[in-house]
């Protein structure tokens, strides 16, 4: 391993990973799951010395089990069960479960393969290491950096003299330039602005005594489609059921776009509609998804005031505070900005992803509401589910 160690604490991950994994731990523990990598830039070419580097890091993650400081902050948080942090305790990263390899024309592959309950925590460990071996040995890491502080001075200054007004959360683990630098701007935003609500970097909201935040993400209503007696088409159905089950009304932000957002209303009913906080935009037109959020609320006589719109999808400042003029009085409006908080420099970020594939040996997909998204390496399955929710939707309008 050229590089310092990239990944220091099993506590450097997403919240939602935690919240999900609980979930996948209390009811699910008999999935098996299938994740693979792909980065969406075209001409982006990794050298074997890059992989041996992946490589070398992934051994190392696989060598850190949780402190017990890490443990008992976790604990610390509301709705992270004691027995769930018992199993924490016991549980590492097994390097068995991760296979790197690399074609002849530079793509890299990764696939993860193990129980779900432990596959899935390899996502956000594995990104946090492609960007920062590929940034680091791709570039002068210090012309990078500099540039990232500039812009960081910019955002701060525009946070403090009135030019962006609303908060956000600190999304940017997955997309970041390197370790040290979403350190940086973590603390820079928190301490020098009043923006910055949290992080959803479980370790850096320790550090920094923080609000760590995140739900859910496709994966968790993914899963669904791979249990046999469940009907693809209520999936959501299904899995709000369980985060509902499992925390109770807390933690309760939805996310509405794995298969569609209209079939996802068909599931957010009266009782989903008051179980939940609110739900979270990943993709198409953000505007056209919060006014259809907005009418749904309406349509159940709930004031959409007293709901949160979190808005995710590839945010910068910019377009955030476009947003938040918008919905700003007609609901709760917060924001999720990752690759414009973490790896804004001058050369353009990496959109890489990780995602899963196959559960119980069964091809799943995500839909999205944009088609450019969706992601699944059997197009007869793609199809098949999106027969599955048109005829869920046109059946119901029907009747």
């Amino acid at each position: 391993m050229k590089l310092e160690p990239i990944v220091i604490s099993l506590l450097d991950t997403d919240l939602y990973k935690f919240n999900m994994d609980q979930v996948i731990f209390h009811k699910h523990t008999d999935l098996s799951g299938q994740y693979f990598f792909k980065c969406r830039n075209k001409d982006v070419v990794f050298t074997q010395e890059m992989e041996d580097e992946i490589n070398a890091q992934i051994d190392h993650l696989c060598t850190l089990t949780f402190k017990k400081e890490e443990l008992d902050y976790l604990r610390s948080i509301r709705f992270i069960k004691s027995d769930y942090v018992e199993f924490l305790r016991l549980w590492h990263p097994i390097r068995d479960y991760v296979t790197v390899s690399r074609t002849d024309e530079g793509e890299l592959n990764i696939v993860v393969d193990g129980p779900l309950f432990s596959a899935m925590q390899f996502e956000i460990f594995l990104l946090e290491i492609v960007n920062e071996v590929y940034f680091r040995m791709n570039y002068d890491y210090e012309t990078l950096r500099r540039s990232a502080e500039e812009k960081l001075d910019q955002k701060i200054k525009a946070l403090n003299d009135g030019t962006y007004t609303f908060r956000f959360a600190e999304f940017g683990c997955r997309r970041r330039l390197s370790r040290e630098w979403e350190d940086v701007v973590v603390r820079r935003l928190a301490t020098e602005t009043d923006k910055c609500v949290g992080t959803s970097n479980v370790y850096l909201a320790m550090k920094y005594n923080l609000t760590p935040i995140g739900t859910y993400a496709h994966e968790y209503v993914q899963m669904y489609q791979g249990i046999d007696e469940i009907p693809l088409a209520y999936t959501n159905h299904y899995a709000m059921l369980d985060w509902y089950d499992e925390y109770q009304g807390d933690n309760g932000t939805a996310l509405t776009d794995t298969i569609t957002t209209d079939l996802f209303l068909r599931d957010f009913n009266r009782s989903m509609v008051n179980n939940y906080t609110g739900v979270r935009h990943d993709s198409a037109d953000p505007y056209e998804w919060g006014e259809k959020i907005i009418r749904h609320y309406e349509s159940y006589g709930v004031d959409p005031k007293t709901k949160l719109l979190l808005f995710s999808d590839s945010l910068d400042f910019d377009r955030a505070q476009a947003l938040f003029d918008h919905f700003s009085g007609r609901a709760k409006v917060s924001f999720g900005i990752g690759t414009f908080c973490s790896n804004d420099t001058c050369e353009k970020a990496l959109n890489i992803v990780i995602k899963l594939q196959y559960v119980n040996g069964r091809p799943v997909a995500k839909l999205s509401d944009a088609p450019g998204k969706a992601m699944c390496r059997d197009e007869q399955y793609l199809a098949y589910l999106r027969r599955s929710v048109e005829f869920r939707l046109h059946r119901e309008k029907l009747h």
